[in-house]
């Protein structure tokens, strides 16, 4: 069953690009991805949304993630309240309409 994971992130002042960048190369390189989108959700604000093929798929992609994310780490703002620099979450689908 098709999975998909988000994460929050908030970029340091003058680093948006940075971040962006970090994201181009990452969809031909992880068996499994299906589709990226990368939102703005305000000023420095992102989260980016992943499908996957299944969890089996995310779980397996975790040290390409993690690889990823200390490639930009320190670009990235701490979110507050205990989250430090991403906000993650994860799951199967369980309800999809068109």
């Amino acid at each position: 069953m098709t999975a998909f994971n988000a994460v929050r992130f908030r970029v340091k002042p003058g680093r948006d690009q940075e971040f962006l960048d970090a994201h181009k190369d990452i969809a031909g390189n992880w068996p499994g991805l299906k589709h990226v989108n990368m939102i703005k959700t305000g000023d420095r604000s992102y989260c980016i949304i992943v499908e996957w093929a299944d969890m089996d798929a995310l779980t397996n992609a975790r040290p390409n993630m993690i690889a990823t994310l200390n490639s930009f780490r320190d670009a990235l703002d701490d979110l507050g309240g205990g989250l430090g620099v991403t906000d993650a979450v994860a799951g199967p689908v369980v309800l999809a309409l068109k």
